[in-house]
């Protein structure tokens, strides 16, 4: 029973996978540049929120 299943589980992921529309080159490419541009603009603002809680964090810290 058990190895019926683990043959059924294989068989229908390669039929779903035959029925996937793959991207073309340049969709690929178009679509990689959004993830790693999205990427780069959260990093930059990440990084300044940071900064900006680390510099008041240490203003913090001279007060007291």
């Amino acid at each position: 029973m058990a190895k019926k299943a683990f043959t059924s589980y294989f068989t229908d992921s390669w039929q779903e996978l035959k029925k996937v529309t793959w991207p073309t080159k340049n969709q690929a490419i178009k679509l990689t540049a959004i993830v790693l541009g999205f990427c780069f603009v959260a990093a930059l603002l990440l990084g300044l929120v940071d900064g900006v809680f680390s510099y008041l964090y240490k203003l913090l810290l001279t007060l007291t």
